[in-house]
């Protein structure tokens, strides 16, 4: 009997202590051109614990060094925003970077877990010192509804940039979730943990290779604590028997779908849709969910396309990508992050920072591919599966170790300054391009029609007629007018000193730069 996963996809017949810190608040935004955070050359001696006295071995740090920017971490950002402007603009005429109809990572299923990760990194960075825990939690309050706030505004249904120039939404369909929100509640629930254990940090750690994650033990019980919820509730929550209304132009259709099942990882019935449908309410989920281009779902699979003929009902149904189960698995990416932020405060040779985060990588990487292969739990973004969280941290541990080597290390700088540059901009990149908000601005000057604008023009007649090629076309399209456009403008900006932050304050900047 062929397995019933495979069939529904359409497979089948039919030791070192933290650096102290300086002047944690009240930075501008001028810290942003600050150079190279370590160089080889000038790295400060340390103290060995042998030139303390007794009593003050365990306590004192024995690194005394100025805290600077890691170039790095803006380098990662940069490449996360161009990755998603990449994947989200070309993606339609490249299905095999786009999202992966289910099963499986493209390039794509990268961009989220990325950004948790980086979130992860720079909320350690940012809380290394917390003078008044009080207010800590209030401004971590705050920029999480900030970024919930921005979140529905640019992804609820508001926003119909770049291609629709009307704008509006129906309250009884308005998308509660996206990628900000997915963000603002990582966030949330990482920071408030690191806030709340700020008084059971060491100053140092113990001997043993395992001592950083001893010393953190609170911020991986909290990522325990999701792990456990998101597997209990997706293999033993009762996914019953569920419909769908379909609206056309003078007739709306209603489909039911068959379940009746516990622990099932496929389309129609897993608990994390069933969650989101109970939650929000099915109206307001995503609507063009990727799993239409299963192969079950239409003959052009992996690309977009007409519905086959005796598609399953659930090819039409709305499926929340970033809905609250998979967004609770999330918060173990953001942990992993926050947990390479803590291996670059405490130690302070680059041989040993590589060494924690590299083995870790592996390690992720192995239990990923073990996971996946054996059918046990598929790597699965829609589902943010547990080897998704595993095998797409693991890759943003070899990226982040990767860029560091280049970057901080070897001081190769000046190949990734395009991305340092949109890394420090990162929230405007976001906006503007990922979101269409400057091309909808820009195409709301047309002539005769909307469709006759300046966006469509430079991209029919400067690329895609030049290049005789629609998906040719748009890839150049994408890479110069968009990316490298952005890029200048992000040096432009830096250059001027001039960093969008007045909305967010420091708030999404822990996400965005």
């Amino acid at each position: 009997m062929e397995d019933p996963r495979k069939l529904e996809e359409g497979f089948g017949k039919g030791a070192e202590p933290a650096s102290k810190d300086k002047d944690l608040q009240g930075k501008k935004a001028t810290e942003n051109i600050v150079d190279n955070v370590i160089s080889n050359e000038n790295e400060q001696k340390s103290i060995t614990t042998s030139d303390l006295p007794e009593e003050r071995r365990v306590e004192e740090p024995l690194i005394k060094q100025k805290t600077k920017r890691v170039a790095t971490l803006d380098a990662f950002r940069g490449l996360t925003i161009v990755l998603m402007v990449l994947v989200d603009d070309a993606g339609g005429a490249y299905a095999r970077i786009d999202h992966s109809p289910w099963n499986g990572c493209t390039l794509a299923d990268f961009v989220m877990p990325f950004f948790l990760f980086i979130v992860g990194v720079a909320i350690a960075l940012a809380l290394k010192k917390i003078p008044k825990v009080e207010s800590a939690i209030r401004k971590i309050t705050l920029r999480t509804l900030k970024l919930l706030f921005w979140g529905i505004l640019l992804q609820g249904g508001y926003s119909h940039a770049p291609n629709d120039l009307s704008y509006g939404v129906d309250m009884k369909k308005i998308r509660w979730c996206g990628i900000l929100q997915r963000i603002a509640l990582v966030y949330f629930v990482v920071a408030l943990i690191e806030t709340l254990t700020t008084k059971l940090r060491p100053s140092s750690l113990s001997p043993g290779h395992f001592s950083i994650f001893t010393a953190y033990k609170w911020q991986w019980i909290g990522g325990f604590a999701a792990f456990v919820i998101y597997m209990v509730t997706t293999f033993s929550l009762y996914v019953p028997d569920w419909s769908f209304v379909v609206y056309g132009d003078h007739k709306h259709d209603r489909y039911t779908v068959k379940c009746g099942m516990r622990g099932h990882l496929g389309p129609a019935c897993n608990a994390v849709g069933y969650v989101d449908r109970q939650v929000w309410g099915i109206n307001h989920l995503y609507n063009q969910p990727v799993w239409a281009r299963l192969r079950a779902c239409t003959l052009s699979s992996p690309a977009s396309g007409p519905l086959r003929d005796g598609a399953p009902t659930w090819c039409q149904a709305p499926f929340e990508p970033e809905g609250l189960l998979s967004s609770i698995s999330a918060i173990i990416s953001g942990t992993i992050g926050i947990h390479y932020g803590h291996v670059l405060i405490h130690f302070k040779g680059h041989a040993e920072r590589l060494k924690q985060w590299v083995s870790m990588a592996l390690v992720l990487l192995i239990v990923a591919v073990i996971l996946h292969f054996t059918d046990a739990i598929p790597i699965n973004k829609q589902l943010y599966s547990f080897s998704y969280v595993c095998f797409t941290a693991g890759a943003a541990g070899i990226v982040f170790s990767g860029f560091y080597i280049l970057i901080d290390v070897w001081g190769m700088r000046t190949p990734f300054l395009f991305l340092e540059w949109i890394g420090m901009n990162a929230m405007l990149v976001f906006v503007m391009a990922a979101q269409g908000i400057f091309a909808a601005f820009i195409n709301g000057w047309y002539f005769k029609n909307p469709d006759n604008n300046l966006v469509n023009w430079i991209q029919n007649h400067v690329f895609i007629d030049v290049w005789k090629s629609e998906r040719v076309g748009t890839l150049l399209y994408v890479l110069f007018a968009e990316i490298t456009f952005w890029a200048v403008v992000s040096g432009i900006l830096h250059k001027l000193g001039i960093y969008w932050k007045f909305l967010m304050s420091h708030a999404v900047l822990t996400a965005f730069g």
